[in-house]
């Protein structure tokens, strides 16, 4: 029997995933529009053998904010799109997965699924999607709307846009194209299958052109884990991205995602879970803790405050009593998990508003670990072994230091315990993931 291994995906938004990373003397604060940048950054996930980078993305400015001159506080502002980002990236790597965010709320599915094959070819299959239907008016007002649609109109939109996508890559199959010069024909007609899908969303009549991708469709995954954003998963998703604090929350999580799986009729294996977990590591506990805590002094409060108030959707944080605790808040049309997440992080801990922006600052609510190497390598092999991941999307502070501490400190760590992989063992992102290649449906 193959030993199961941990998953490891490196979320490498720049400059580092806490808010105030920007700030710190050792980030890059440009780096967002730096190739090499990322490059470098991709490097160090691929030596140190991580099965994929994340890039997350959203079609707007994604901070909630005020006015410009609060805006000009934020350190993620602008940045790349990021398929044309992995596309370049592709050609400069072997072996990592490349995976990022494409909305179904503001994109259309024939744009889409033909961006992701390319893609696929591009990396000789390592491609990605992180499938989203956009949870902010922010969005919205890029696209001639005054508000996003509700949350489930999104869904029922998301369902759709994914079986017209695999009709997409499905029009033709494995081998279609023979080039046969002699006979006259590029590809064999019998292996051609044109979608003509029509649903509540979409009309499409296909074929798409680009030849089926290398790994049959890009690995799909999904990070919503409301309700809705579960059954999806259940439905379509090979790698759930989700926030979770505690090993028994996390548990329950998986075990539910299975039951899901099986009631959709897919093999409780066929998806991998991997919780985020914001990291910061240093040789001892004291050194993680400075680290830590020379960043928590960086934090601008009104940019604390906005950051809260996108995690917690529809409102401004800054019309609520500081020192109080969080008030009652009506449904959201964001993201609900997220939502109830800061809740229950602010139920747990009795925190005020200004105690709860100070504590979700690095990990907006996802796990976060700040200690030594051994310290973080034994909460992620605890969490492995007990069945609350198949492994975890980390997220480093300040990038590219905090990847950099991870990958030469705490991966050895894994190895020598037999949790983490020696060496990539295929070529692809499926391979990597232990998912199979799907066939045409």
């Amino acid at each position: 029997m193959t030993q199961r291994l941990m998953k490891l995906g490196a979320f490498i938004p720049a400059p580092g995933h806490h808010v105030a990373a920007w700030r710190h003397p050792d980030a890059v604060p440009h780096g967002s529009l730096d190739f090499n940048y990322y490059l470098d950054i991709v490097k160090i996930a691929e030596n140190a053998l991580f099965d994929m980078i994340f890039l997350s993305d959203g079609v707007g400015i994604r901070t909630n904010y005020r006015d410009e001159d609060e805006l000009s506080r934020w350190g993620r502002v602008v940045q790349f799109e990021p398929l044309t980002l992995l596309s370049a990236l592709a050609v400069h790597t072997n072996h990592i997965g490349l995976t990022a965010t494409a909305s179904t709320t503001y994109n259309e599915p024939f744009h889409i699924a033909r961006k992701f094959a390319s893609l696929d070819f591009l990396s000789n299959g390592r491609a990605g999607w992180n499938v989203v239907t956009s949870v902010t008016d922010l969005e919205a007002w890029n696209f001639n709307l005054d508000h996003q649609p509700d949350h489930p109109t999104r869904y029922r939109r998301a369902h759709e846009f994914m079986e017209v996508a695999r009709q997409l890559w499905d029009s033709f199959d494995d081998g279609a194209f023979i080039a046969d010069k002699v006979a006259g024909r590029m590809f064999d007609p019998e292996k051609l299958r044109i979608p003509k899908f029509r649903g509540e969303f979409f009309k499409i009549r296909g074929p798409l052109n680009v030849a089926r991708p290398p790994q049959g469709y890009p690995v799909i995954v999904q990070a919503g884990s409301s309700d809705d954003g579960q059954s999806f998963a259940a439905r379509w998703a090979e790698v759930i991205f989700t926030a979770q604090q505690r090993l028994d929350q996390a548990k329950a999580f998986r075990d539910g995602i299975r039951h899901r799986l099986t009631d959709a009729g897919r093999d409780p294996d066929g998806a991998v879970v991997m919780p985020g977990v914001f990291v910061v590591v240093g040789q001892n506990q004291s050194e993680a803790d400075d680290r830590y805590g020379a960043l928590q002094d960086l934090i601008d409060p009104a940019v604390g405050l906005g950051l809260l108030s996108g995690l917690l959707g529809d409102v401004d944080a800054a019309d609520f009593p500081l020192d109080e605790p969080l008030p009652p808040l009506p449904e959201t049309q964001g993201s609900k998990s997220r939502q109830a997440l800061m809740y229950e992080e602010a139920r747990r801990g009795n925190l005020t508003v200004r105690q709860l922006y100070m504590s979700v600052a690095g990990g907006r609510g996802h796990w976060s670990l700040i200690g030594s190497a051994s310290m973080i390598a034994d909460q992620l092999q605890e969490w492995f072994e007990s069945g609350g991941a198949d492994g975890f999307n980390i997220m480093p502070a300040v990038l590219p230091n905090s990847l950099c501490d991870f990958a030469k400190l705490v991966v050895p760590e894994l190895q020598k315990r037999g949790l983490f992989r020696l060496a990539y063992s295929g070529p692809t992102l499926r391979d990597h993931l232990g998912l199979t290649r799907p066939v045409r449906h």
